[in-house]
């Protein structure tokens, strides 16, 4: 007892040294009184149990300072005189806590115990794992979910992080932002409400202070913890409200003798009921007696050059670290062979494209240039007149072009494509544009038919633009052209005669401009003389339809379009087989869109801002929350906005509903109800991000803003900014995480979509960044797409591999052959 004493006068010494604030302990003093109470069994007439009895009810956090004051004086003249001895027959409900103070904590590595010899495996890397002991036939369809079916697979199955013991802290020098471990007792557990979620919160102290450990969305977790039990944590430490915090840590068993031995621990991606326990031994068998047998695919020479470990030492250390700068060192050569093997298949294919011969030569003059120039009814920014410039350029050439043209929704890329159009038609030649949606190739149909008409041309219904002849294109008479510019719209939503007209008129060389959907990547559509293909909006097409359309021509040009910004280092691996130009300037009098994020207690006002710019002739957008786990459940969730928003909160307006879980047909048409001007507010999930052209909706009000990213965002934003009016977007957001905070609070300072794009990839990582799933390119193990130096380097060593040896045929090039392969396809065919 007379340790428990002394441990409450340090908490009283404390408390008077912090002024009174009742921030010696975390949770309060009343808590710890309680606890040290019953955990001491004092007696009803112990001084100690009287002051706490003659305590308000609101306890000690209740009073005034001066209050507080002589009740610490009083408890720690009533410790002076010490607590007698009372017979017990159970433990105590807690341990007391300890106050805070700093003592060193021994860094010293306990010798490991010898190990045993590894046992004999039969079998090769490309054996499945069940060689491996203990990979029963279960075990081994577990490590199959994770992507892991041979023992190169299990290998090559890197640690997501480490958990570091070599290193415990005592509370007290944790610093916040940091991966770090820390072992105490658990002073109280439970669950709390915590906005519309449950959390499982713990109190943990050792010696020098208390740490808060939270677990969201997992209540749970507090059945596991026992109060006054000890347990080690590990995870990222954080201030909230001043004091010291772990979100969601993992949590660990004090006997494990890793943390026994204090030394680095991988963590590793896992599915159910495959335990890390489970992942580590299988790995160790596999580096026992596999490792030794790996072939280093990087040359000799350039491991010499950038200083990179071979591949079995590196193998061995990134699964088995002596240190966190020789576990990073082994994950640097691993990263640096993942993008050497990236770069060598984008270089490879940027050169075989632009070996490939028979690219027609595609010039438009310059009277017919500024003819087209003249009759827009705007001033060409100088962004578009360098590209425009830059594109003609690259098609005047033998080479064909492989180009992407990027910029901002309403940055006017449809206009530089016009120009290149123009110049595949006076040169004889067919074009194609392709977009994601059949309503955005409605929207092309229309803009290029306004554009290229300098008479003003109209649809005779005044609606949707579909073919007027009976040949199924529209003949387009532009001044300064000397015939007339035949214009074709193929979509999957046309009557099957329309679509046969359409075809024939293609196939005959009748069309010179054919836009459409992926129907044009069809079998049936053949071409006469494809010169250029524009696609519109990549990431929605897949490297797959992206060829196929190629092949409808002999070597066609491809001018590439996205409203999403590429940063630098995806332009020099997911895109390196593209030049990228770049409109950096918008249309002059579209004001900036003024982005506000919006609290949950601010709601009712967002609502009534949306109606008050409705009630002035505008309409707006309500995009809904992201639903990770299906599109039925987002489309679900959709649904039950839009009615709440129909009866609830906008009943006198005219609301359209569009989810990703409705027909092309369902969505045309209430896309065209919002275009013409039927409905006054939009509601709908991410489908929109790339819609239609409506100048008149100047509001957008996004739901669960946090849940998107930040070029999403910016996409979104961009539906709303097509005018000369004031635009306005409004982020909802009950309660993001801290990563959701930082994005809402870039987005509100930074218009930039190209900043933006770089923010985005920096906190998203490659895998959730737009176009690594659908270029060709694969997740990334470990290398970072925010490594400028790294990329640029392998760009290099590629470049100057395949100048040596094109086919990689030399034999001291034969396991990065095998790599790349494995990677992008046989190599059949010599680049220069």
């Amino acid at each position: 007892m007379t340790e428990a004493v002394e441990q409450l006068r340090k908490i009283l010494a404390l408390e008077r040294q912090r002024k009174f604030r009742d921030t010696a302990v975390v949770g309060g003093l009343d808590g710890y009184l309680l606890n040290f109470a019953q955990g001491s069994s004092l007696s009803p007439s112990h001084k100690i149990t009287k002051i706490l009895k003659s305590l308000p009810f609101g306890g000690y956090r209740s009073l005034h300072p001066i209050q507080r004051k002589r009740v610490v004086d009083e408890l720690s003249a009533a410790s002076e005189n010490g607590i007698p001895p009372t017979p017990r027959t159970s433990e105590p409900k807690s341990p007391p806590p300890k106050p805070r103070k700093s003592t060193p904590v021994s860094k010293a590595k306990p010798k490991s115990p010898a190990k045993p010899a590894p046992q004999e495996i039969i079998g090769t890397l490309n054996s499945p794992v069940s060689v491996l002991p203990g990979i029963t036939r279960a075990v081994e369809q577990k490590f199959a979910k994770i992507g892991v079916s041979s023992v190169r697979d299990l290998l090559y199955h890197f640690p997501t992080r480490y958990h570091d013991y070599s290193e415990l802290r005592p509370i007290a020098e944790l610093e916040p932002d940091g991966e770090q471990t820390v072992m105490g007792e658990i002073w109280s557990v439970g669950v709390k409400p915590i906005g519309r979620r449950r959390a499982a919160e713990a109190i943990i102290g050792d010696e020098t202070g208390t740490l808060r450990a939270i677990w969201w969305g997992q209540p749970w977790v507090a059945r596991r913890l026992r109060q006054g039990e000890k347990i080690a944590l590990s995870g990222k430490v954080s201030h909230y409200r001043g004091r010291l915090q772990m979100d969601g840590p993992e949590i660990h068993d004090i006997d494990d003798e890793s943390l026994r031995q204090r030394r680095l621990v991988p963590v590793y991606k896992s599915t159910d009921k495959l335990t890390q326990g489970m992942i580590r031994s299988a790995i160790q068998h596999a580096l026992d007696n596999f490792a030794g047998r790996l072939t280093d695919p990087i040359p000799d020479a350039i491991r010499e050059r950038f200083d990179l470990w071979a591949s079995p030492d590196a193998i061995r250390q990134i699964h088995a670290p002596d240190s966190l700068e020789d576990a990073e060192a082994a994950r640097n050569r691993f990263a640096f062979e993942e993008l050497l093997f990236i770069e060598i298949g984008v270089v490879r294919r940027r050169r075989e494209w632009e070996s490939r011969g028979g690219a027609p030569a595609l010039e438009l003059p310059d009277e017919t240039r500024d003819g087209f120039v003249r009759s827009l009814p705007f001033p060409l920014t100088g962004a578009q007149e360098k590209a425009i410039a830059a594109i003609l350029a690259n098609i005047g050439g033998g080479v064909a072009m492989n180009r992407l043209l990027e910029g901002d929704v309403g940055s006017g890329k449809t206009v530089v494509a016009a120009a290149a159009l123009l110049a595949a038609v006076k040169s004889g030649y067919q074009g194609v544009i392709m977009a994601p949606t059949e309503i955005l190739a409605e929207q092309h149909f229309r803009t290029f038919t306004s554009i290229l008409d300098s008479k003003g041309h109209e649809s005779p219904d005044g609606g949707v633009w579909f073919q007027e002849t009976a040949e199924g294109y529209t003949a387009l008479r532009p001044e300064y052209m000397d015939r007339p510019v035949k214009v074709a719209l193929l979509t999957g939503r046309q009557k099957a005669s329309e679509k046969a007209a359409v075809h024939d008129a293609i196939s005959r060389g009748e069309v010179d401009i054919a836009v459409g959907t992926h129907a044009l990547v069809q079998g049936a559509v053949e071409f006469d003389n494809l010169g250029l293909v524009v696609v519109d909006e990549q990431h929605r097409f897949g490297v797959a339809q992206r060829a196929a359309l190629r092949e409808k021509g002999v070597s066609p040009h491809v001018l590439v379009m996205t409203a999403t910004p590429i940063p630098r280092t995806l332009a020099l691996t997911v895109y390196g087989d593209l030049d990228i130009t770049v409109l950096d300037e918008m249309p002059p009098g579209r004001p900036t869109v003024k982005t506000t994020r919006v609290l949950e207690k601010q709601r009712r006002q967002a609502w009534d801002f949306v109606k008050k710019k409705v009630d002035e002739g505008r309409q707006a957008y309500i995009i809904c929350p992201l639903v990770e786990e299906s599109d039925v459940i987002e489309a679900k969730a959709a649904v039950q906005e839009y009615e709440r928003l129909s009866s609830d909160v906008f009943p006198e307006l005219r609301l359209g509903l569009l989810h990703g879980r409705m027909t092309p047909k369902e969505k045309n048409a209430t896309m065209r109800q919002f275009r013409d001007g039927e409905l006054d507010i939009l509601v709908s999930t991410a489908v929109v991000e790339v819609g239609i052209d409506v100048p008149n909706a100047t509001v957008m009000l996004i739901e669960g803003a946090d849940r998107f990213g930040l070029s999403q965002l910016h996409q979104f934003r961009g539906r709303v900014r097509r005018s000369s009016e004031q635009a306005y977007c409004l982020l909802l957001a009950d309660d993001p995480t801290e990563e959701g905070k930082e994005r809402l609070r870039i987005l509100e300072t930074v218009s930039d979509g190209f900043e933006l794009a770089e923010e985005d990839l920096r906190i998203r990582g490659p895998g959730e960044y737009f176009g690594t799933r659908q270029s060709g390119m694969p997740d990334l193990r470990l290398a970072k797409l925010t490594d400028v130096s790294l990329i640029e380097n392998t760009r290099r060593e590629a470049g100057l591999l395949l100048d040596d040896d094109p086919m990689l045929e030399q034999p001291q090039h034969s396991e990065l052959r095998s790599q790349v392969e494995r990677l992008w396809g046989r190599i059949t065919s010599e680049v220069s």
